[in-house]
């Protein structure tokens, strides 16, 4: 008896296995986003090896791949380290975000389906759960699932992928304004309010709600960058 293509056919894999490379890029890059290293700060190949058990090959691999996210500077005769953000390298990614998440905002609260509601409901209530964890990586990885939804509802894959080439510096800024206590409103309340523009089917105040947040967000990191580049 012949086998059909469907007979043949493979299971599904749901999540791909992270490998040992995958493994030490989320811990490098996690450190310099909670500021174990802090700006300027040379990674020396060796220490990184013993800490973290690998060889200098994937230590190396791992540097290459932060140094495309814009995490790692490599500079002539010093070799690698970690990148400074300056304000108006922090002003463009802003400007970046504010278009293409309030582009994004809008055409989901336009075009989200039924099933939609409980899903970002859902994604809003672990940004929520992890507001007070120790650990910044809990709540950056929450607010990164909740706005990868509202990109994927919208249809806005491209532009979801220039957000992801970009989220390394967006997750810094991110762990420097969540970490301020001067901000107007929280971070939380102002997602809340781009979900419920959303929800709402209003994609005028799905814009403005993402207008809002960014700006209160570029505010507050100007304060930070400001001082630093003094």
């Amino acid at each position: 008896m012949q086998m059909t293509n469907s007979d043949a056919a493979l299971q599904k894999i749901e999540k791909a296995p992270q490998t040992l490379r995958d493994i030490v890029q989320a811990r490098l890059r996690e450190a310099i986003i909670d500021g174990r290293f802090a700006p300027g700060e040379r990674l020396v190949e060796r220490p990184l090896c013993d800490q973290l058990g690998v060889s200098r090959t994937v230590i190396r691999e791992t540097i290459r791949f932060l140094e495309a996210e814009g995490l790692v500077e490599i500079i002539p005769n010093r070799g690698p380290i970690v990148s400074t953000i300056s304000w108006d390298q922090a002003r463009q990614i802003y400007d970046i975000r504010v278009q293409l998440e309030g582009s994004a905002a809008a055409a989901c609260a336009q075009t989200h389906g039924k099933g939609f509601a409980k899903d970002l409901g859902q994604a809003l209530k672990l940004v929520g759960a992890a507001q007070n964890d120790t650990e910044w990586s809990n709540l950056l990885q929450a607010t990164t699932r909740f706005y990868e939804l509202i990109f994927q509802e919208a249809g806005h894959s491209i532009a979801w992928d220039i957000v992801q080439r970009l989220n390394g510096r967006i997750s810094r800024l991110r762990a420097l304004t969540l970490a301020a206590r001067n901000r107007k409103r929280s971070g939380m309340s102002h997602m809340t309010a781009i979900h419920d523009a959303i929800l709402g089917g209003d994609p005028i105040k799905a814009r403005q709600a993402v207008e809002e947040h960014i700006a209160d967000a570029s505010s507050t990191a100007r304060g930070f960058l400001d001082t630093s580049d003094s």
